[in-house]
């Protein structure tokens, strides 16, 4: 689905008709730049200032089509996320409008005020794991647990999307099968974590930011899973790359938020554990979005993606064949580059980060 397919002549009815419009007021459409996803987003536009946000989706992906029971639940249950003004069963939906500055848009900003933002987003995810599981309600429901299945496809999206086909190396026995093992002992590990409602996808572009507090978008592929996989999201993002020292200030914080608070070297163990699962699936994805669905420009995140994935693999003692393979893509990478140059501008990698 792209924004020349979104139907203009059943979108803008359906806005004027959830806004209470008339056809006397004008209706500006404007569309929005396309992320990682075949969604469809437009900002909005009718009188002086007011604005909204319409998402146009395939009805048939039930998880797009959750969306506005999510927001509704979340938003009850205390979660900072938009309001939902209109929904539809034909793939419409229209959301408040948050404006558009995020984590992300911030990341040049001192240390000093950054963590603030963080730190309240690490207080709202916490309200998010709080929330009991079995409280989702069934219309919400139905993304697939983290689990075994789901950790599976993550490694091998890493595998087949960034080791294949962005770095071209085949992985062959024996150490397939030793790196398979390292990486099915981590889905272990974080399965016998303490279960909890999460976003999946909590990077710093998917929280808002407005008037000093944030909200969460983008969260329809929340489920049932580990709440280090969240935290590994957030402060390891590849986006934004936290140094060390922050990410421990900032893992300290949410830790202190729970009565349990525990022992932090090994929260931070899990933390880590879960920051390299996330990494795995994070390249993977820039690797499919940037070569099979031609959004070159995720591609350029792939050397902070290597830099956080070694910064987490650091601070652990396994991972001997994951290691390997990380140093291998690099080396890799740098050999690829000079006639990778040859092709668009959106494929070339920053060398020097490599």
């Amino acid at each position: 689905m792209n924004s020349q397919a979104t139907p203009l002549n059943e979108l803008i009815p359906f806005a004027r008709k959830a806004l209470r419009l008339p056809e006397s007021v004008p209706l500006q459409v404007h569309p929005l730049a396309r992320r990682g996803s075949d969604r469809c987003f437009f900002r909005l536009h009718w009188e002086e200032s007011n604005s909204a946000i319409l998402i146009h989706f395939d009805p048939a992906r039930k998880e797009n089509a959750r969306y506005a029971c999510l927001a509704i639940f979340l938003r009850a249950k205390g979660v900072p996320v938009p309001g939902v003004i209109a929904s539809d069963d034909g793939g419409f939906l229209l959301l408040e409008d948050l404006g558009e500055t995020d984590l992300f848009s911030l990341r040049a900003l001192p240390w000093e005020e950054r963590r603030v933002l963080y730190e309240k987003t690490l207080a709202a995810t916490f309200r998010l794991h709080l929330i009991p599981p079995e409280d989702l309600p069934a219309r919400a429901a139905g993304n697939e647990d983290f689990g075994p299945g789901l950790y599976r496809f993550e490694r091998d999206y890493f595998r087949d999307h960034f080791v294949r086909d962005v770095c071209r190396l085949e992985i062959t026995n024996p150490f397939a099968r030793e790196l398979e093992g390292e990486l099915s002992s981590l889905a272990d590990r974080l399965g016998e974590t303490e279960p909890a409602l999460i976003h999946r996808d909590l990077q710093s572009q998917n929280v808002l930011i407005r008037a000093g507090d944030p909200f969460f978008i983008d969260f329809q592929g929340l489920r049932r899973g580990s709440l280090f996989y969240d935290l590994g999201a957030l402060l390891g993002d590849p986006y934004v790359s936290l140094a060390r020292p922050e990410q421990e200030e900032l893992l300290a914080f949410y830790l202190g938020l729970r009565q349990d608070q525990g022992d932090l070297p090994i929260f931070e163990r899990r933390f880590r554990e879960a920051s390299v699962q996330r990494l795995l699936q994070a390249l993977g994805a820039y690797g499919f979005l940037g070569l099979a669905r031609g959004l070159t420009g995720f591609l350029a995140h792939i050397p902070a993606g290597l830099d956080q994935l070694e910064l987490a693999l650091g601070c652990l003692p396994d991972f001997a064949r994951l290691r390997e393979l990380v140093l291998a893509c690099r080396n890799r990478l740098k050999e690829l580059q000079p006639s990778e140059a040859k092709r668009e501008e959106g494929f070339r990698l920053d060398i020097r980060r490599l």
